[in-house]
């Protein structure tokens, strides 16, 4: 297999370190890393969930999976007219999902994937990277069920990069750069386990969980 540009160790040293790989667009292969000034995480123990977004799960018209389609979800998340991910970012996170440090939370309706969210583990820190949806609400639905899972990992840092309008619906803040560093660190000290959950719950029971912590 050929070698990515950002090899596993190359990355987990970036994301120890604070910073995060993106490019300028799907055709550049350049990378370059980022430590931006203000850090979007999502707490946990905040996640929100409207009434909505409750009926939706409630439905359960849709199946979740983990780690069934990394690739798919990494490429389903580069389906758009502009982004990061070009194809050495894509390589790399394949890669270092075959390392271990890297799962994706997906939803599976009717045998199609559509919506999922992909990330990075390191201690009890998960680094979001992105998500996309192909069905109303499914990204929510899949960070509703990430959230969930982290919760039960023992993971206490979801790190989000940026602050947009969508992930601040659901209860993210904005923090600045030295006091991500600090939670990082600590997080970092930290052991989780992304599949401590076991196989995705059923909805009645994520629910009742949201309830008693957000």
């Amino acid at each position: 297999m050929k070698r990515p540009p950002l090899a596993p160790e190359v990355l987990l040293r970036g994301y120890a370190a604070g910073i995060f790989p993106m490019a300028d667009s799907r055709g550049k292969r350049e990378i370059f890393w980022l430590d931006p000034k203000r850090r979007g995480i999502l707490p946990l123990e905040k996640f929100h969930i409207s009434r909505s977004l409750r009926r939706h799960i409630s439905q359960w018209n849709y199946e979740i999976r983990t780690d069934t389609d990394f690739a798919g979800v990494v490429a389903s998340c580069a389906d758009r007219s502009d982004t990061w991910i070009s194809q050495p970012i894509h390589d790399a996170y394949v890669a270092l999902h075959e390392s271990g440090f890297a799962h994706s939370l997906e939803v599976w309706e009717g045998g199609e994937l559509v919506g999922g969210v992909y990330g990075v583990t390191l201690g009890a820190a998960f680094f979001g990277e992105s998500m996309f949806s192909r069905r109303s609400d499914a990204s929510k639905l899949a960070l509703a069920y990430l959230v969930d899972r982290l919760r039960l990992g023992g993971f206490t840092l979801f790190d989000t990069q940026f602050l947009t309008p969508h992930l601040a619906s659901l209860g993210a803040i904005e923090i600045s750069r030295a006091e991500y560093h600090r939670r990082l660190a600590e997080a970092l000290q930290k052991r989780a386990d992304f599949d401590r959950a076991g196989a995705p719950p059923q909805p009645s029971g994520m629910l009742q969980r949201m309830s008693q912590t957000s």
